[in-house]
């Protein structure tokens, strides 16, 4: 058994680079969107301990939902792809392919232990270039084949040296050999057929036994049989219970319980006998002419790919009786001679056969018909068989030319099928839109095509496929579901409201005393979601979205989404107890689930309970630390409650969320509110300016900063930042009134303080501040009748206001004293009488982060309520999502804490004393 050199295992990586090198630049498609996108479990804040609860998608297995796919150790290289380069997929690819190359170096030296150095060669070489191998290389969840192959074939090359050169049992490569199996299947389930690979190997290569040394040694040994054949039997005994063994903790992690599909996955395995067997059957010579001719690839075959064989007298049944006789007579062959061409044969037939029945549907149903991926191992014994033919034709002298000739005309274009292959991978538009030229009777793949134009919001393109699915496949209740949101997001709601309608009416009704989970995939019932979230829009029609919601739990109590969305309808309809309810019972169904706790945290305010609101949040928090609503809700109702002890937490918790939002200025403004109330205002006009830079036209970030350098005694670096916020909000009263206030105290402008408030006057001629305001500037230009007639109005506006009534009389008695000298009563040109305008304490507190009264003081809260999703994307291999669409943004009205109020009381006294000096003014001569 030849060694493998460095030069092979150069020019075998140097093969692999060649020809994948163009996959680094694909992103995340199909699959990848689930198990890497939308997967938990990838992200350093999930404890490591839920990659072994939860299967390859990052569902728990203990939900039916589960694919019951357990591959922990694939989905730990996922995490830690993420850990060295988070989302960027050509870290992912990059990885991918060097995998695929070591698989080739190990599958070379397998080949050594029963081909030549130069046939091995050319099966390693071939197995590089194969273009069924582009869906396991390129696409990235094809990581479990990689790993899968390369622990199988450790296990199977430790095992083979598990014989000593005295024919004794050496135990430690056995040892090593379950061990690398368990690894094996913990990356892929199809890992554990290696056992049966190497008891192929120990009884067919090692003990060389043939059809006939059987026969004969049944013969002889009826009494007894010797050391060689019992050390073998021993060696058995040991595979097969280790194997049964991790049966058994394999049946347990999925706790007995097949995954449930539907018949758009697999057509043939609800269908009645012959049917199913007969299409199943079927399915092998597809898989075989793959192998052989990897011209047409897909990267899905489910739904009406190939048409299901009915009959006996469906001509593809030849194809299935070929294929049976072409694998008999091989085994015949190879099990009939004991020279090396028949080993050769038999190794090449079981890593065909073996690793393929998992996934071959004949002894229980998988989620697909036909999987290019899990060729992967098989393909092996394919490149085995070639290499072993090309082998005996380049034997001749005659062929050994044009052997070679063949050879290599088989690994160029192969090599440049890999390499074009590639580049449909690029992203889901170029792989889907592939996939129908191969495949147009696949309504998954017109919906995925639309899928991908949605995601570039091109929804009228996007209707079409989706539109083209529902002809082809008229019962596909995804495909009408995917109609009817394409119809939403057109704003076209009569039509979608007629799409999920026909969804809904797809689906199989309730028979009473049946489980109905059992006879509908799960996110079919989303129809229900989603037409209730749609309907609900319309105020008159809440109550029968909610039917629709109570409809989807009476059919599966445990449908964890439909009181997620009904818990927010209820809020929406001012039932918070029941909202409340609602989230609770779907925390009994998923307890760890953050965005659960959150929303019940909002329930909480709206209760006006924020102590166990931010109990919640916190809770929401310890799930997930960067749960970005959770943050900075959290932190703003630390920041409401007026309590300096939160202050550094809720500081803490905002800083955190700018670095998951950086590009979101409400984050800055809270900080800046905060460093306000910390009296920072270094700090808190820095945040301010990055609030104003990431949002021109901010309104209470601009009031607040110009209010911070008024409070600073900086209202000349006021103004500039008020004329920005009245360029975009002319309308902003406090921001004219601030401005016509610091017009007329500091740069003695009574022109463009009166224009200021005129302009809040013609707007809202009720304004009583303004109209006071206003009052006072006639005052400074001596106008005293005018001052009296608006004191009179101002008066008549707010009839209670004590100090207006004061004004009013000192301007009266000022008439009477000038009146009474003989003095002229109209304004004199030269005034400089100065005096301060009336500013409320309503006026000051706008600043606030908890202003009630300015009605925007704290700026933009952020209480969206997060729901998990619920738009079904049927038509891909794993179920997609989408969010739900009935999510809107909810405005908290913020009450005033003890601080506030102390605030408020200061400003109170502030604004009596500036009456104190108005009326001396007033008084004054």
């Amino acid at each position: 058994m030849a060694a493998v050199t460095w030069k092979e295992i150069l020019l075998l990586t140097g093969l692999v680079v060649c020809c994948y090198w163009n996959s680094l630049s694909c992103g995340f498609v199909f699959d990848d969107v689930s198990a890497i996108l939308d997967n938990k479990d990838l992200r350093p804040s999930t404890p490591l301990q839920n990659l072994f609860l939860n299967d390859f998608w990052g569902t728990p297995m203990s939900e039916e939902r589960s694919h019951k796919s357990y591959r922990p150790l694939t989905v730990l290289t996922f995490r830690l792809n993420y850990w060295f380069s988070e989302l960027s997929a050509a870290s992912y690819h990059f990885l991918n392919v060097g995998l695929h190359a070591v698989v080739c170096v190990l599958f070379l030296r397998v080949c050594r232990l029963f081909l030549d150095r130069t046939s091995s060669l050319v099966a390693a070489l071939l197995f590089a270039v194969h273009p069924i191998h582009t869906e396991a290389v390129t696409g990235v969840v094809g990581r479990a084949e990689l790993l899968s192959s390369i622990f199988l074939l450790a296990a199977f090359l430790a095992y083979t040296k598990s014989k000593g050169p005295d024919h004794s049992i050496v135990w430690t490569p056995i040892a090593a050999t379950v061990i690398l199996v368990a690894v094996a299947t913990l990356c892929k389930e199809q890992g554990i057929t290696v056992v049966g690979i190497c008891c192929v190997y120990e009884v067919f290569v090692a003990q060389g036994v043939t059809i006939w040394l059987c026969l004969l040694s049944t013969i002889q040994y009826t009494y007894g049989f010797p050391c060689t054949v019992l050390r073998t039997l021993l060696k058995l005994i040991v595979l097969v219970i280790s194997t049964l063994l991790l049966v058994i903790v394999r049946v347990q992690v999925i706790q007995s319980q097949l995954p449930v599909f539907t018949r758009f996955d697999n057509p043939a395995a609800v269908s009645s006998t012959p049917t199913r067997q007969l299409t199943f059957n079927y399915l092998l010579p597809v898989n075989a002419w793959l192998l052989l001719n990897p011209s047409e690839l897909c990267c899905d075959w489910t739904m009406g790919t190939i048409p299901l064989v009915e009959t006996l007298l469906d001509f593809r049944n030849l194809a299935t009786l070929a294929f049976y006789s072409l694998l008999g007579v091989l085994t015949y062959h190879s099990l009939q001679h004991g020279h090396i061409s028949a080993k050769a044969v038999i190794m090449a037939l079981s890593l065909i056969v073996l690793p393929f029945i998992p996934a071959s549907n004949l002894f229980f149903p998988v989620g697909f018909v036909v999987a290019e991926r899990v060729l992967y191992v098989p393909s092996m014994g394919y490149c085995v068989l070639v290499a072993h033919g090309f082998r005996s034709l380049s034997s001749r002298g005659k062929l050994k030319k044009i052997s070679w000739l063949l050879m290599g005309v088989l690994l160029t274009t192969h090599a440049v099928k890999t390499f074009s292959r590639n580049w449909d991978w690029e992203s889901e538009y170029t792989l889907f839109t592939s996939a129908i030229k191969v495949n147009k009777n696949n309504a998954k793949l017109w919906n995925n095509v639309g899928h991908a134009l949605e995601n570039q919001h091109n929804y009228e393109s996007a209707l079409k496929y989706f539109l083209q699915a529902t002809r082809v496949q008229p019962d596909d209740i995804g495909a009408h579901m995917n109609v009817g949101r394409t119809y939403k997001n057109l704003n076209r709601s009569r039509e979608a409201e007629d799409s999920y309608l026909i969804a809904k009416s797809l689906m199989p009704q309730i028979i009473p005393g049946k489980k109905y989970a059992t006879r509908v995939a799960p996110n079919h019932l989303n129809v229900y979601i989603n037409l209730a979230n749609l309907i609900r829009a319309n105020e008159s029609r809440l109550e029968e979205a909610d039917q629709l919601y109570r409809q989807a739990i009476s059919m599966r109590p445990d449908f964890k989404q439909a009181y997620i969305s009904r818990g927010e309808l209820l809020l929406k309809m001012n039932k918070p107890i029941e909202a409340r309810d609602a989230y609770l019972r779907a925390l009994e169904l998923d307890h760890n689930n953050a965005d659960l706790w959150y929303n019940l945290a909002i329930v909480n305010i709206e209760m006006k309970d924020p102590s166990e609101a931010l109990r919640n949040f916190n809770r929401a928090l310890e799930l997930n630390p960067r749960h970005k609503l959770a943050l900075f809700n959290s932190a703003l109702l630390m920041q409401e409650s007026g309590d300096s002890k939160f202050r550094p937490e809720a500081n803490r918790r905002f800083l955190v969320y700018v670095e998951e939002e950086p590009d979101d200025a409400n984050g800055y403004f809270n900080l800046g509110m905060l460093a306000m109330d910390a009296n920072e205002n270094e700090v808190a006009e820095r945040w301010m300016r990055q609030a104003i830079r990431l949002q021109a036209g901010f309104r209470s970030a601009l009031f607040n900063l110009a209010l911070l350098y008024s409070q600073s005694h900086r209202e000349i670096d006021a103004l500039p930042v008020l004329d920005e916020l009245l360029h975009h909000h002319p309308e902003h009263v406090k921001g004219l009134i601030l401005k016509g206030d610091i017009l007329m105290n500091h740069k003695k402008d009574t022109i463009g303080a009166k224009a200021c408030f005129q302009r809040i006057l013609h707007m809202d001629p009720t304004n009583v501040q303004g109209k006071h305001n206003l009052c006072v500037v006639y005052f400074e230009e001596r106008d005293l009748p005018r001052a009296e007639r608006c004191l009179q109005e101002a008066l008549a506006m707010a009839p209670h206001e004590e100090y207006i009534r004061r004004h009013l009389n000192i301007v009266r008695g000022k008439i009477a004293a000038i009146s009474a000298a003989g003095q002229p009563l109209a304004p004199a040109e030269d005034a400089t009488v100065t005096g301060k305008t009336k500013k409320k304490e309503e006026e000051e507190e706008e600043g606030r982060p908890t202003s009630s009264g300015a009605g925007e003081g704290a700026g933009k809260e952020k209480n969206v309520r997060k729901s998990s999703p619920a738009e079904s994307f049927d038509g891909r291999g794993t179920s997609q999502s989408k969010e739900l669409e009935g999510s809107q943004p909810d405005k908290r009205t913020k009450t005033k804490s003890t601080k506030e109020i102390k605030d408020i009381e200061k400003k109170r006294a502030a604004a009596l004393k500036r009456l104190e000096e108005i009326e001396r003014i007033l008084s004054g001569d």
